[in-house]
């Protein structure tokens, strides 16, 4: 009798947010959506664990929005009011500041009017969100996954500007912004690659990731490394875990980042469209994809922007036709009908979205 490989194919989903009004506003509603939620409660049950290393400081990180993003300082006092914490909580949860990250996957392919990125982390620590926000006191209109309610791991804006981003290492962090708070930065910001570019190399950066920027304009993306003691910028249209330029800042194994970068490489040689780029990502067979969700490198989800069509596809697991969104319609007015994005990941890790997940349990 053959013995039948055990599945652990969990059904999971992200909810679908959208927005129309100022920061506070914003903040506001979105805090009256997790107050109360299983997110919450878990990210109160993993800090019990995971003890943070260093002091929040809110004078140091309010000057630090106040000089390059005052509308998001006004979100997050709109999340104090819904939540009705100290604001020391606030900004440990959703600050984006000065706070550690821990080690990650990821793969990003841009081809001709496309950008797909396979956004690799652990189970435990993803929001589960897709947030659509147009604001009207500053700022361009975002589409886009969240991480920590208030950042942005991809996205797009509506002038077609597309990022992602990926992690390097933790050597020698830096007072500054994460990762994914630098990613809302750069959507609400920024209407090009070129000023995302002046404004990554003037912002202090915590750690050090590479951010990969395309718009409809773009001849070829820009990627960007950046380190708390560095910048540096190149042209590529494949990007994983490691530095081209900045090498004395990689991690000495590099394998798997190596291997997945050559098995997009040699693809790209037979001219993929947007439909191949998104299966060579997406499907669990072709070398990209990944299920080390234990190691904080599963990947999660897989999603695609389009800059000329204002369009954005979103697959939660692997192997998954991607739910499209149309973002030019939604900022000419029209909300979407759906509320929920679905899918299926193989794994028995639970999700902090969706079912008990603190760090004592597997």
């Amino acid at each position: 009798m053959v013995e039948m490989e055990e599945s652990n194919m969990k059904k999971i989903f992200a909810d679908v947010i959208q927005i129309r009004g100022s920061h506070y506003d914003f903040g506001v509603k979105q805090g009256k959506i997790i107050k109360d939620s299983i997110l919450v409660r878990n990210r109160e049950r993993q800090w019990k664990v995971r003890i943070p290393k260093f002091k929040i400081n809110p004078e140091e990180t309010k000057a630090m929005f106040q000089t390059y993003a005052p509308q998001i300082w006004e979100e997050l006092l709109g999340l104090q009011a819904a939540l009705e914490w100290p604001m020391e909580r606030v900004l440990l949860e959703f600050g984006g500041y000065r706070v550690n990250i821990n080690p990650s996957g990821c793969s990003i392919y841009v081809g001709e009017n496309y950008m797909i990125r396979n956004y690799d982390y652990h189970p435990k620590t993803y929001d589960s969100r897709c947030v659509i926000y147009q604001p009207n006191d500053g700022g361009y209109a975002t589409i886009g996954l969240t991480q920590k309610i208030t950042g942005r791991c991809d996205g797009m804006n509506e002038k077609g500007l597309t990022m992602g981003y990926t992690f390097m290492n933790r050597k020698r962090p830096g007072d500054g912004f994460i990762c994914h708070m630098i990613g809302r930065l750069i959507l609400e910001r920024c209407s090009s690659v070129e000023e995302a570019v002046y404004l990554l190399k003037g912002i202090p950066h915590r750690g050090s990731f590479s951010y990969v920027l395309y718009d409809e304009n773009s001849e070829m993306p820009s990627i960007v490394e950046t380190s708390p003691r560095r910048i540096e910028v190149r042209e590529g249209s494949v990007c994983t875990n490691h530095f081209k330029i900045m090498t004395e800042e990689n991690r000495r194994v590099l394998d798997d980042s190596t291997k997945r970068m050559m098995i997009i490489e040699q693809k790209e040689k037979q001219g993929l469209n947007g439909k191949q780029a998104f299966k060579l990502l997406n499907d669990t067979n072709q070398g990209v994809f990944s299920k080390l969700y234990g190691s904080w490198a599963g990947t999660i989800h897989t999603s695609a922007y389009f800059p000329k069509e204002r369009e954005a596809w979103i697959a939660l697991g692997g192997d998954q036709e991607p739910t499209k969104i149309d973002f030019s319609q939604w900022l000419n007015g029209e909300n979407l009908a759906m509320k929920r994005i679905e899918g299926m990941v193989d794994t028995d890790i639970p999700f902090v979205h969706m079912e008990p997940a603190d760090w004592y349990q597997k």
